[in-house]
């Protein structure tokens, strides 16, 4: 038996960077997508960052490293660390449908300081996007000098939809997050404080 906080410093430290650069990336993508649409829409200029696009472009450069860095810290400290191990593994298709139905209906118990399956699996999913976003980025970025990864895209005007969609379902995950925190209103202190320490078996 030993004790640990819910979650440890380098969790929160990225947790709240990544926080603060997705706001960035956001923003100053909104701009860059607002001078050459790919849909039907656009976004408010308010709501964007750079005020031009050459502006945006180099926030978002900016704060891509920022992440990019952030990113792997976390990746490093979750595997030689054992979080991934400890807290996010495994998932199964079994316990993930059986978590789902539990939430929709309401009855999914919350215990804190561990994931549900449901979280579990999502948590993978933004991984992936995560790397998606950066891969499809790339090949936006340097079309030429990084051509046969655009070309893994399908193309520059591919890589700009599947960047466009990682992004849109990074923020759907920041929306469904933040919707979870405000029904579970608790949960929102440990991740500043750390949390209460827990007697744990490793």
């Amino acid at each position: 038996m030993r004790t640990r906080p819910i979650h440890p410093w380098p969790v929160r430290l990225t947790h709240w960077l990544n926080a603060l650069g997705m706001v960035g990336m956001f923003m100053s993508g909104w701009g860059i997508y607002n001078a050459s649409p790919i849909f039907a829409f656009s976004f408010p200029r308010g709501i964007t960052l750079g005020g031009w696009l050459g502006g945006s472009i180099a926030w978002h450069l900016a704060v891509m490293w920022l992440l990019v860095i952030n990113g792997l810290l976390y990746v490093l400290y979750g595997v030689f660390s054992r979080h991934f191990k400890r807290d996010l593994l495994p998932v199964s298709a079994s316990a993930v449908k059986r978590d789902f139905l539990d939430a929709l209906r309401f009855r999914l118990a919350h215990q804190h300081g561990r994931y549900n399956a449901v979280q579990r699996l999502s948590y993978w999913l933004v991984l992936a996007l995560g790397v998606l976003v950066v891969l499809s980025g790339l090949a936006i970025w340097k079309p030429i000098q990084l051509q046969e990864l655009t070309n893994v895209f399908g193309g520059y005007d591919f890589a700009r939809i599947v960047h466009f969609s990682a992004m849109a379902g990074i923020g759907a995950f920041v929306v469904v997050h933040l919707l979870l925190v405000l029904l579970v209103p608790r949960t929102f202190l440990p991740m500043i404080t750390g949390g209460r320490r827990e007697s744990s078996h490793e």
